[in-house]
């Protein structure tokens, strides 16, 4: 699987911290190189492993850490959130993040979502960002080429551009991903719409005409609206431009509002 390079923003002090973070993430299998900067106070991981695995693994520490870019210095970066303040789920148990970063050998969707019944879920880009009511404001599947639904191992003319599949959840509703998509294209989804749904997609192999639509995948339980997001190293101040707060006051403040689960869910906008 490609791998793609992750920066983090983690609270070191002292040398004894570098090495600390540096045996956090030695010997994992997924991970290329690590790259860590006591001046800076970063840490650059190469891997194909999900971000938010590589997050916990440095939080294990007892160091915060917190994501600034994903990708490469000149690609394209995505993000979007589900649920919480800035997405719509149904109910307040569905949250997650999901990133995209552009590489030369397709899309990286690497993502978690909580909340979720065990099992299979489909997964779409929709072709509006528009949340205003809720996941039924977000319009039909990405479709630019007007194809029928399908999986994302299908032939181009097989599929929707927006058709990404499923994820699955394990037995406590949780679900970490990391896939590449050869068709999709980050700059071709920005502003548009993410969402997950109640029941697994058929991948337009049913026999009913909504599997061609939809893949028979049910009640759009979750969405968020894709936004820009920086890729490595083009996120390079520490304040908070949604309250004025620092970089690590805001991740404080994050960690007591979250759930039980691991994922940080409060995406804020540095600037």
């Amino acid at each position: 699987m490609d791998s793609a390079k992750i920066e983090f923003a983690v609270q070191m002090t002292c040398q004894n911290c570098v090495n600390a973070v540096k045996k956090s993430l030695s010997n994992v299998e997924g991970i290329k190189d690590v790259d860590i900067s006591l001046e800076r106070g970063t840490v650059v991981v190469d891997t194909n492993l999900p971000y938010s695995l590589i997050q916990e693994k440095i939080e294990g520490t007892g160091k915060m850490a917190v994501l600034k870019g994903y990708g490469g210095i000149e690609s394209f970066s995505a993000v979007s959130m589900l649920g919480g303040n800035s997405g719509y789920s149904f109910g307040e148990s569905i949250k997650g993040v999901i990133r995209f970063a552009q590489t030369a050998n397709g899309c990286i969707i690497d993502g978690t979502v909580d909340g979720l019944s065990p099992g299979p879920h489909g997964l779409h880009i929709h072709e509006c960002g528009d949340i205003s009511r809720g996941c039924e404001s977000v319009g039909d599947h990405f479709n630019p080429q007007n194809t029928p639904h399908g999986g994302p191992d299908s032939k181009p003319s097989e599929r929707h551009v927006g058709d990404l599949g499923n994820i699955i959840a394990d037995n406590s509703g949780r679900v970490r991903f990391r896939i590449v998509d050869q068709l999709l294209k980050v700059p071709e989804i920005i502003g548009r719409s993410l969402v997950v749904t109640e029941n697994p997609d058929d991948l337009g192999k049913g026999e009913t005409p909504a599997s061609k639509i939809d893949g028979n995948s049910g009640k759009k339980l979750a969405c968020g609206i894709i936004a820009r997001s920086s890729g490595l190293f083009q996120n390079t101040k520490q304040i908070c431009a949604c309250d004025g707060l620092t970089l690590w006051d805001e991740r404080d403040r994050s960690i007591s509002e979250k759930t039980e689960s691991s994922t940080d869910y409060k995406i804020c906008r540095v600037s």
